[in-house]
């Protein structure tokens, strides 16, 4: 990685649609700024039957990246429930084979009602040997919550793993696209993986980002929706997804 030093443990990112497009924004940048390369797709029968064309390449919805010891698994669809545990046992998989140390998972947050001119990034481990790294690079721990869906689904996986996963959720918009808060997430992502990465691009893109990613929020928000009524009643906390 140009102007940085190699990440020395194998890091696996994991990115699928969540609130505000979190995830889709961040983790797509870091793939195109790195220069990283497609290793293989994941496939499932339930997955929708569609695909992908990006400057004349046929792509499946879960795709696999690989640079030195970084790689990334990428869904562009958001999960129905039923396949979230399906998608989180194929990434425990993924990870075990390719001897992954350390996985980091990019999830959307709604802000809390205290400092909605600050919006953070809250960092929430598996492992208490990510203690250390959120302390050193000055993220605040997600202290209280409730978390369903997809995101619920892969944090059990890890749990259940001997595999640290640490849990970036940026305080976004919930319904609508927000590459500004995807921004906050490339800066922390900079920081935790200590590599160089400019985030000029894609401040000048963030209208049209806005705009180009309307109908895979909608595709979220439903999805997040048919998690969220397959979820036990319960009062929800401020700090959710």
């Amino acid at each position: 990685m140009s102007r940085s030093k190699k990440i020395k443990d194998r890091v696996l990112l994991i990115g699928f649609p969540s609130n505000g497009l979190i995830s889709t924004f961040a983790i797509s940048y870091l793939i195109h700024h790195l220069k990283m390369q497609k290793i293989g797709e994941m496939d499932h029968p339930d997955l929708p039957p569609a695909l992908f064309i990006e400057n004349g390449e046929i792509l499946g919805p879960v795709r696999i990246y690989k640079k030195d010891n970084l790689y990334v698994i990428l869904s562009d669809f958001p999960f129905e429930i039923d396949i979230a545990y399906v998608f989180s046992e194929s990434v425990i998989e993924f990870a075990k084979k390719n001897k992954i140390d350390r996985a980091i998972m990019v999830s959307g947050l709604e802000p809390s009602s205290a400092e909605p001119q600050k919006p953070k990034v809250y960092g929430l481990g598996t492992n208490q040997s990510l203690e250390s790294l959120m302390y050193q690079n000055d993220i605040p721990k997600f202290l209280s919550g409730f978390i369903f869906g997809t995101d619920a689904a892969v944090i059990s996986a890890f749990r259940a793993s001997k595999i640290p996963a640490l849990v970036l959720f940026a305080e976004c918009h919930p319904f609508f696209p927000d590459p500004q808060a995807a921004v906050r997430v490339i800066t922390t992502l900079s920081k935790v993986l200590k590599v160089q990465i400019d985030t000029t691009d894609i401040q000048k893109r963030l209208e049209f980002l806005r705009i180009q990613h309307r109908n895979l929020m909608q595709e979220t928000i439903n999805a997040l929706s048919q998690q969220q009524e397959k979820k036990p009643e319960r009062r929800i906390p401020q700090f959710y997804r």
